[in-house]
């Protein structure tokens, strides 16, 4: 699977709320009001991971949770990033 150009990339992100592009990846932070909350969100994203055999980076800090998206054997950003980034937004509601 090849990587996303320039022009896909921005296209992609007009239908990613609140993804940004860092360092070569996707990223998204959400706050959760507890820190249980956030970490039950961190366990559905983990079940919708193995479901798609593609798994984020996740940074855990209390109650933020921030994802990092890529395909680190193409060396950036392709339809799997994108494809679970839509998949994460519909679990979150965000």
């Amino acid at each position: 699977m090849a990587t996303l150009t320039d022009d896909e990339l921005q296209q992609a992100l007009t239908q990613l709320n609140g993804w940004q592009v860092e360092d070569g990846m996707l990223v998204k932070s959400l706050r959760f009001s507890t820190f249980p909350d956030g970490i039950a969100f961190v366990n559905r994203v983990a079940d919708l991971a193995e479901d798609a055999g593609h798994h984020p980076d996740i940074d855990i800090r209390y109650a933020t949770i921030t994802l990092r998206l890529s395909t680190h054997d193409e060396g950036g950003i392709t339809a799997k990033d994108t494809a679970l980034a839509r998949r994460i937004n519909a679990l979150s509601g965000r």
